[in-house]
């Protein structure tokens, strides 16, 4: 399970299938941490050019970050960078929707295969999409060639799934979330680097590194869905990495019927980590 998959390979059914089911994840990632997308758009702008003329989102999934962008940098051009077609369809519809389309520019292109004609940019965006390339230096010293002198990189990383239980939840032992991210960071969900030494090798100046604790307290309908793909995940992927007690409870918590199900429960709360990287070019 890959929160931001923009580079899958392959246009069979299943592919579009799972691209569609990842959308939806992005979407309801979006909608839960809106907030804290305006908090690190903010961050970003004290950093970038004054009067930015374009802007790329590069890996940009369903355009959270592109139509962020679209709004925040209202004079600019935003280009927005993607390998997948479901992807970039639901982008396009929701530009239109919100009246942004006008000002933004849909490039369907595969990193791992070279880097598309996109211009010159003063701004590039890149958010849990850089762990995903096969040769992430090599597209860093692409975006780098592609920006002005002055121009900005912002790399932003999840550093792990968002939680949504309390360590006891009154099913199986105490501590069961903290297991499955344990049993997911082993398999080497989400994992990334520290970027700073890859960002100065390819010649940037690391000019700022921020964490960002997000909670999100009362939780909204769209969490509950959240937490439920999630944790469907986990059940799903991670079955042989659980002790059996953990994957009982895992289906109760999925189970609609079940009292401590997920849709019951009035203790949820949403936490999440995420680190940005701010990059000037020379």
């Amino acid at each position: 399970m890959k929160q931001h998959p923009h580079h899958h390979h392959g246009h069979h059914h299943d592919a579009d299938h799972d691209e569609s089911r990842l959308a939806d994840m992005l979407d309801l990632d979006a909608r839960v941490f809106s907030s804290y997308l305006d908090e690190v758009i903010d961050w970003v702008r004290r950093h970038a050019p004054e009067a930015p003329r374009k802007v790329a989102d590069v890996g940009a999934g369903t355009g959270t970050g592109a139509l962020a962008l679209a709004r925040r940098f209202a004079a600019a051009e935003i280009v927005a960078i993607d390998r997948s077609p479901v992807m970039l369809d639901r982008l396009r519809a929701a530009a239109n929707e919100q009246g942004l389309g006008d000002r933004l520019g849909v490039v369907r292109a595969d990193l791992d295969a070279d880097w598309p004609p996109v211009g010159a940019l003063d701004v590039a965006w890149a958010a849990s999409s850089l762990h995903h390339v096969a040769d992430p230096d090599r597209v860093l010293r692409d975006i780098r060639a592609a920006l002005n002198p002055g121009g900005l990189l912002a790399v932003i990383e999840m550093d792990a799934l968002p939680r949504f239980l309390p360590d006891d939840i009154g099913l199986s032992r105490p501590g069961l979330e903290a297991r499955c991210h344990e049993a997911a960071a082993q398999a080497g969900w989400n994992a990334h680097p520290d970027w700073r030494p890859h960002l100065e090798a390819a010649g940037f100046a690391v000019v700022a590194q921020h964490s960002f604790t997000v909670e999100v307290d009362p939780v909204p309908p769209s969490a509950r869905r959240y937490a439920h793909a999630v944790l469907n995940g986990f059940r799903s992927a991670l079955g042989d990495r659980l002790a059996a007690d953990d994957l009982d409870a895992l289906d109760h918590l999925l189970a609609d019927d079940h009292p401590a199900s997920l849709r019951n429960r009035r203790d949820l709360k949403v936490r999440a980590v995420r680190t940005a990287w701010a990059a000037r070019c020379p």
